[in-house]
């Protein structure tokens, strides 16, 4: 399984890319799967309170899942480990991981940046294989505008055929 980490600060267009590579990805016949660090505080959305996973959740079940009409939605009571939540999310073994976020955690990172004050504490990080954004680096490859949608495909497609960067869970 091929994984990649996309990040960046707020706004910098991680969702954005994601959104694109993960069409990338479905258009090659490869299956993808993503996680995303809810990164903006307090808790995420969770479904009308109307629902019955909504009220088994907020009478206190720690695990809700409802499954029908060919999808799956499963809400956890508590937030698992990086380590865990990477193997829930790769349960039906994917082609392709991509993470929102996680910037501390190991592995390959595209790293987005907004302004250049996003660079001096982005530049520390392990993994980096690539930079979006206007920044000078001799380090890295640097695409300097983030909707270069041929550079950006480009690169990912080089990435994706690139041996020997598998991960397995």
């Amino acid at each position: 399984m091929k994984t990649l980490h996309i990040v960046g600060y707020k706004n910098s267009g991680k969702t954005t890319l994601l959104e694109r590579w993960i069409g990338y990805v479905k258009a090659k016949g490869l299956t993808v799967a993503v996680l995303k660090h809810h990164g903006h505080g307090g808790q995420i959305e969770l479904p009308s309170a109307s629902t019955d996973t909504s009220r088994f959740f907020d009478k206190g079940a720690d695990v809700t899942l409802v499954a029908g009409g060919g999808s799956a939605q499963l809400l956890l009571n508590n937030e698992p480990s990086f380590e865990a939540l990477k193997a829930l999310v790769t349960y039906d073994s994917p082609d392709v991981l991509l993470i929102e976020g996680y910037k501390e955690e190991r592995g390959e990172k595209v790293v987005l940046i907004r302004k250049d004050e996003d660079w001096g504490p982005l530049q520390e990080l392990e993994g980096i294989q690539l930079i979006i954004g206007e920044v000078d680096s001799s380090d890295y490859p640097v695409i300097r505008e983030r909707s270069d949608a041929v550079q950006l495909d480009s690169w990912f497609a080089d990435w994706l055929n690139r041996e020997g960067h598998y991960e397995t869970i």
